[in-house]
């Protein structure tokens, strides 16, 4: 860890700083950058790891259930992943789809389904994933198709979703359904499917520039008791949006992880690279580059700190939340492009460290969120608070 300040910040406890300390030291002996053709079983052998090492009883909540703490510690989770993107970005994938994929379960979960299913996530014995979007209803989840009708003890899925992170390999799935107590958002439910149910199939593997765990699910007449839907009916809106306000703070602490790397390459690059008897960073413009990545990457980290710090809080941060995604996404998009070309031709070279980045971080621009959506809900909240 090149820089280590921001972990005396004040929205930051000793604890935090230790954690991040002790991740970093376990990343470096334990995680590679690289991990071969086969995603699928780099991704199992990561939630195994990760499982091992304790990383992810912070992916829980509840002591009896595996979970380092009765709540989810927001700043906890930033400083994983940050860390973790450092040292690689699948592995940074890994733990958040631990976290995202079973957030609703800690949420919202009943007594039965949390002792069911989080102690087996905390260990990484089991493996979850969120599946929410579909081919047609991404941001707008209220244009939502796939459905859930009750049938007897059993609720019916039927329908599709797409760009699920860990399809094809999760153990489990919450799934966000159209059950039909109200129109647009508040008639959906959320459900807890499992891998093997019956009526449930992979439609598609679907492959990315940053590859990883991704897939199409198909539902067909697929049934599941009603013990398994996970909080009220007509409330998945909700389930879902609380499951995301957890977690949409950390894409911004991954984004940092990755700008972070990106910095580190480009600055041992550029006071190594000998270019014109001297080397690359004795020319003010490459100083003029590293200052301004430097400065992004500060800016995004004290917007993301400041939203882990207020929702441990217990404060409302759908707007700082967005602020945090936002800027943290984009400004490492800027930093990592920085650093491709600081390093000329040897950036652009496959899986060296900065083309790796630059794979990386494109993704999270987009999902939970693109960065047009962030824009919108920092406008709406603005608006709201001034009553308009």
């Amino acid at each position: 860890m090149a820089d280590t300040n921001y972990l005396e910040w004040p929205f930051l406890e000793p604890q935090h700083a230790e954690l991040a300390r002790s991740l970093d030291k376990w990343a470096t002996e334990n995680i590679s950058q690289t991990h071969g053709a086969d995603v699928d079983t780099a991704c199992r052998a990561l939630v195994r790891a990760l499982g091992t090492g304790g990383w992810l009883r912070y992916a829980v909540a509840g002591t009896a259930h595996g979970g380092i703490g009765e709540v989810i510690d927001t700043r906890a989770i930033c400083l994983i992943r940050e860390t973790l993107a450092r040292h690689s970005g699948l592995a940074d994938f890994a733990f958040a789809m631990q976290g995202l994929g079973s957030g609703a379960i800690s949420l919202h979960g009943t007594p039965a389904q949390r002792q069911t299913y989080l102690p087996r996530v905390a260990s990484g014995d089991a493996i979850a994933a969120f599946a929410l979007s579909e081919p047609d209803a991404g941001s707008d989840v209220a244009a939502m198709s796939c459905a859930a009708r009750i049938e007897g003890d059993d609720y019916v899925l039927d329908g599709e979703k797409t760009w699920i992170s860990n399809g094809g390999i999760a153990d489990f799935y919450v799934v966000f359904a159209r059950t039909a107590e109200a129109a647009g958002a508040r008639g959906i439910s959320a459900f807890i499917v499992d891998a093997n149910t019956p009526g449930l199939e992979i439609a598609e593997r679907i492959e990315v520039i940053a590859p990883h765990p991704l897939a199409r699910l198909r539902f067909t007449n697929c049934r599941i008791p009603i013990s398994q839907r996970v909080g009220a009916a007509g409330e998945g809106f909700k389930v879902a949006m609380r499951t995301l306000d957890v977690f949409r703070t950390s894409v911004a602490a991954a984004a940092l992880g990755f700008a972070r790397c990106a910095l580190d390459e480009a600055f041992s690059h550029a006071t190594t690279r000998r270019m014109f008897s001297g080397v690359l960073a004795d020319f003010q413009l490459t100083q003029a580059k590293l200052a301004q990545m430097a400065t992004a990457i500060d800016s995004a980290a004290l917007l993301t700190y400041r939203a882990a710090w207020q929702r441990d809080q217990g404060r409302n941060v759908t707007r700082e939340a967005a602020m945090a995604k936002m800027t943290a996404t984009e400004n490492a998009q800027q930093v990592i492009d920085a650093a491709v070309q600081m390093f000329g031709g040897l950036g652009v070279v496959s899986d060296q460290p900065v083309e790796r980045l630059y794979r990386e971080i494109r993704a999270l621009r987009i999902y939970e969120g693109a960065t047009e959506v962030q824009q919108l809900i920092i406008a709406r909240e603005m608006l709201r608070a001034v009553g308009t």
